[in-house]
């Protein structure tokens, strides 16, 4: 008797024809005791992704399961992961984006191992390296914690969409259940979700480096969503409106800490702005400190000298790629 499958592994790509290989090739190396599916969706690439993906698909056809997209479905402003998420049969779906890969050949396993053994998890995630494009050279690293635990609702609304790595997150498909309309109506797809996991079950943290997120992709989320000062403002109050959206969904539970984040995301923006005598208002003096020198630094620099920012960044990509 065939067994059923423990694990839908779904993978959104779009002109990834330089990492593509690398993602497929870290799903197919996980050693389990269980089977597993992998479902890519190419969002209509202008590259060879499409042509990459085919090429697994004829090695692997009962493993990977591609839907290939005629017309790009993002810019008509649908959801490509409910898209993908839809089709699957895994009792739990670990997600990695097709720019980026997994480097522990037991991640699945390990995660499989853990939720199995506690029903009251919805979520699973670890920590990862942020690589340098090209060249895979780990530059920095998603670690939320020091050690292996569950993460409070709290933590992770704080935390913002950066605070756990995208491509580390395993769900429990039945417990966390058919998506609320703050996911649907939200403008990023993992920081809602994981506050619903949390709202839904546990949310654990593997305190084990066990994949790699790319940064410096060109056409990257990060490069079309916050690109400029303009378009950072309005992901601004499109997180603040998803926020509210929760704070109802909850009852107001966690207004302090909805409201909290609201206000650290805003000073963050108005020092970038350079609106000195908005951030020296009362209500924002302990975020300021919280912040760090750092931090402001870097804000405060990306406003005052743009060209000396752009120089900087520029230069510290061809080290590091």
């Amino acid at each position: 008797m065939e067994k059923e499958i423990m694990v839908s592994i779904t993978c959104e790509a779009y002109n990834h024809e330089k990492y593509i290989a690398d993602a497929l090739e870290s799903f197919l190396m996980q050693k389990t005791n269980f089977p597993f599916e992998i479902l890519v969706h190419d969002d209509a690439s202008t590259d060879r992704t499409a042509e990459i993906i085919k090429e697994y698909e004829r090695k692997y056809p009962d493993i990977i399961k591609p839907i290939y997209q005629t017309e790009n479905q993002y810019s008509k402003g649908v959801n490509v992961e409910l898209i993908n998420t839809s089709r699957a049969k895994g009792k739990y779906s670990a997600t990695c984006e097709g720019d980026d890969y997994w480097t522990d050949p037991f991640k699945l396993q390990k995660q499989v191992d853990y939720m199995e053994a506690h029903p009251e998890c919805s979520m699973c995630v670890h920590a990862a390296y942020k690589v340098s494009s090209s060249r895979k050279k780990a530059v920095a690293k998603v670690r939320p914690s020091t050690e292996s635990r569950i993460f409070t609702v709290e933590e992770l609304i704080e935390g913002g969409g950066d605070f756990v790595a995208t491509n580390s997150i395993m769900i429990a498909r039945e417990k966390v259940g058919e998506m609320p309309q703050f996911y649907l109506n939200a403008v990023v797809g993992d920081y809602p979700l994981v506050i619903y996991a949390a709202l839904k079950g546990n949310v654990y943290y593997i305190d084990e480096i066990m994949s790699a997120y790319r940064i410096g992709v060109n056409g990257s989320w990060t490069d079309r969503e916050l690109g400029t000062l303009s378009k950072k403002t309005q992901h601004v109050y499109d997180i603040a409106s998803m926020l509210d959206e929760i704070n109802a969904y909850t009852h107001f539970q966690y207004d302090a800490v909805i409201n909290r984040t609201k206000r650290k995301n805003y000073l963050c923006l108005l020092i970038e702005m350079g609106e000195k005598e908005e951030v020296k208002k009362p209500e924002y003096s302990e975020l300021y400190k919280e912040l760090g020198l750092k931090r402001i630094t870097a804000l405060k620099v990306k406003h005052s000298f743009p060209r000396i920012a752009r120089v900087l960044k520029a230069v510290k990509w061809k080290l590091i790629t």
